[in-house]
This record gives structure tokens, C-alpha cells and sequence, in this order.
């Protein structure tokens, strides 16, 4: 079931990603966020209860509110005309708590790809922070790329592997390094680019919502 859930979860971002360019208007794109939000909220209720009080199936149910409460959050928002400021930093604080995750992945769980996939979470929702929280809005065009970018790498086609079975242990570390590098040298290569071209337009202009300059987060 979570499985699907992500599925999803890499469509909301990739929407999202394309609403912070431009392509998708922020009200059409807000319902989308509030039936992931819907789901990502039912799904660890449904997993809690039926982990019959295991302490580590609850752990790993619980990290899926951190997100459904983000979209159900940015769905209000964007439907509302709500300022960015408090989607900010709340996405600073899942972005901290990400990396707990991503510790307990590591060393708890052994699992490598997941370990270094809430490092991607962390990273991205810190970068909502930075546009949403502090409003530096020259970030948005990046934002918005990395967004669409980790809707597909993070969870539509880790989601797609492992309901078809394709996601397999033995290749756990090599699977891991190579989202790792993806990530750096993806990454590192947008921003430069970005950065040559100049700041973006601001948010305002971009989605016509000016009590919800920002736009999303995934």
C-alpha cells in the first residue's frame, strides 16, 4: 500500500515541479495535492493499525505523514490565497526530521536506496524553506526543477520497481550510489546552469497568486 502511495507521490511532485515553472496553474495543481495529501494521510492510519503495535513498521509508517501533511497544506494554501511563510517552515522541519529517516534507513533498516532517498527529501524540502519560509524567490526556477526531477527519481520509479518487483536486495548498494551520484552531479550541473541564465521571474508573475507567491512544494 505505501508502495502506491508513492507512486503518487511522485506525480504531486512532478505537477508541482511544473507549477513552480510556470506550466501548471496553482489552483489546478492545489487539488491534486489535496487527494495525495488525502492518501498520504490515510495510508500510514491504515499501516500503524495493521503494524499490531511493531515498533519498526510504525517507524516506517509514520515518516508518510510528514508529506501528506505537506500536501494537504499546500492544497489549503494555494485554494485559499494563504501567505508561504508557514508551509516554509514546517518544510524546515521535515526537512530536519528527513534526515532521521534517512539515519534509521541506513543503520537500522539496511536500506541504502531509502537511506540516500530522504537525503533527496531533505534536501528538496529545505529547498522549499529557502522559497517559501525566507522568500527568496530568485530560487524558484531551480526549486521547481528539482522538484520535477525527484518526483520521478524518488518516487515514481522506485514505486514502479518495487510493485513490479524489480527492486531487489542484492542490488541495494549499487542502486544507492548511483542516486547518489545522479543526485550530485544533476544537481550541481542544474544550479550552474541556472545561475548562468539569470534570476527566474518572480512567483507572483509566474502563478498569479499573490497571497501564494512560492507556489508548492512537492
Amino acid at each position: 500500500m505505501a508502495n502506491v502511495g508513492l507512486l503518487f507521490v511522485g506525480a504531486v511532485l512532478f505537477l508541482n515541479g511544473l507549477m513552480l515553472l510556470g506550466k501548471v496553474d496553482s489552483r489546478s495543481a492545489a487539488i491534486f495535492n489535496l487527494f495525495v495529501g488525502g492518501l498520504q494521510v490515510l495510508t500510514p492510519v491504515y499501516l500503524i493499525i495493521a503494524a499490531n503495535q511493531d515498533p519498526r513498521r510504525i517507524l516506517l509508517a509514520s515518516g508518510i505523514f510528514l508529506f501528506g501533511f505537506t500536501y494537504l497544506y499546500v492544497g489549503i494554501g494555494l485554494l485559499m490565497g494563504l501567505d508561504t511563510t508557514g508551509v516554509g517552515y514546517y518544510s524546515l522541519f521535515v526537512s530536519i526530521v528527513a534526515l532521521g529517516y534517512s539515519f534509521v534507513s541506513f543503520r537500522l533498516f539496511d536500506d541504502a536506496p531509502f537511506g540516500v532517498i530522504w537525503l533527496y527529501w531533505s534536501f528538496l524540502w529545505f529547498l522549499f524553506f529557502l522559497a517559501l519560509g525566507l522568500k527568496r524567490e530568485a530560487l524558484t526556477p531551480y526549486v521547481g526543477w528539482v522538484t520535477a526531477i525527484e518526483g520521478w527519481v524518488t518516487g515514481v520509479i522506485p514505486a514502479f520497481l518495487l510493485l513490479s518487483g524489480y527492486w531487489v536486495a542484492e542490488n541495494y548498494y549499487e542502486i544507492a550510489i548511483a542516486l547518489g551520484a545522479f543526485a550530485v552531479l544533476t544537481f550541481g550541473s542544474l544550479w550552474f546552469v541556472l545561475r548562468r541564465r539569470g534570476p527566474g521571474k518572480p512567483a507572483e508573475a509566474q502563478y498569479g497568486a499573490p497571497g501564494y507567491p512560492a507556489g508548492s512544494p512537492g
